[in-house]
């Protein structure tokens, strides 16, 4: 790809990236899966950068309580309903038109994520739930990417570069996911922009650093920030190889088998899906009543709970399976399972 001198110049200034570096990034591929918050900020940096080539994967439609903190989007976009990968994209265009850009509309699962990585040099971790960030792991690591794992909720956020073969992976920090219903979301706990802004920050240096050779220069730790308490805190990783125990590590890639992703049925002629949890333990429906209160209509008894917003009825049992009524679109249905339900 053809460089534009005067438009990177300040970036070939700084040493680490020179004029060497500005050429890598031109000839760099990154799949960027989810594009909204996090995912917006990564978009941004690296179509600003330079980079060749961008895929972005995306779900969703651009809504009205999106623009606070996702940058990407302008009213006109949650108006018009467009996919977040297409508005992202469109965006792309404006902002450096000479970037390769290609949107993708799909649900991520174990039948695709290959498919959706595949040329890629980095990848970089937008999503929201952990079931896709495991995936994600399981899929970086068969196919030797390193990718960045990024998460933000309330004012705080964490993130964690792995780079298969040269330290461990999510599985070996994170170990097992949390069950459903046992931690806040963007959509229960609400979130602040300014954690998108550090957390989507720092991924995005690291992905150049990726990017342009430096892999030195990563971090090697997970990081921790609570920008509101003003905490910060770095574990240190640089020490640590591969996990010996670590199922993904020693190449038993079980997400890539569908382990943990929620199955989800249509069912005929009610305009509902059930959404059923591979991962074991019941759900404390005190606490998740707790957080579902300020958002709409919830009542529980000792079987199952029940929960109305926005048009949906999504009534949640003790196995931690939902039937989410007002869809009969099963990306829709496990979009709201993951905000309302999932960790």
């Amino acid at each position: 790809m053809l460089q534009n001198n005067d438009r990177y110049s300040r970036q070939v200034l700084f040493d680490p990236i020179g004029h060497r570096g500005q050429d890598r990034l031109g000839k760099s591929a990154a799949v960027i899966i989810g594009c909204g918050a996090l995912g917006g900020i990564h978009i941004e940096a690296l179509a600003r950068a330079g980079l060749g080539r961008l895929k972005l994967v995306d779900r969703d439609f651009v809504e009205q309580s999106n623009l606070q903190r996702q940058l990407m989007f302008e009213e006109s976009d949650a108006q018009q309903r467009l996919p977040k990968a297409v508005a992202a994209a469109r965006r792309v265009n404006r902002i450096n038109s000479s970037i390769d850009v290609e949107p993708v509309v799909v649900d991520a699962g174990s039948d695709n994520i290959e498919d959706l990585i595949q040329g890629a040099d980095v990848i970089l971790d937008g999503t929201d739930n952990f079931e896709i960030r495991f995936l994600i792991n399981d899929a970086a690591m068969k196919a030797g990417i390193p990718w960045i794992y990024g998460a933000a909720v309330g004012s705080y956020g964490l993130t964690m570069t792995v780079v298969p073969g040269a330290g461990p992976c999510l599985r070996c920090v994170l170990e097992e996911m949390p069950p459903p219903g046992s931690g806040p979301t963007c959509d229960t706990a609400g979130v602040i922009a300014p954690i998108i802004g550090v957390i989507g920050s720092i991924q995005s240096a690291e992905a150049m650093k990726i990017l342009v050779g430096d892999a030195a220069a990563l971090h090697r730790s997970l990081i921790r920030v609570d920008l509101w308490n003003f905490q910060y805190n770095r574990i240190d990783l640089s020490g640590r190889g591969p996990g010996q125990d670590c199922h993904a590590c020693r190449g038993n890639y079980e997400y890539l088998r569908g382990m943990g992703r929620p199955a989800a049925t249509t069912l005929c002629g009610r305009n509902a899906v059930q959404v059923t949890s591979a991962r074991l333990g019941g759900i404390d429906f005190g606490e998740l009543a707790r957080r579902l209160e300020p958002l709409g209509d919830v009542s529980f008894n000792e079987y199952l709970l029940r929960f109305h917003i926005e048009g949906y009825d999504i009534t949640v049992f003790q196995d931690a399976r939902s039937i989410i009524r007002g869809t009969g679109d099963v990306a829709t249905a496990r979009t709201l399972y993951a905000r309302y339900i999932g960790a």
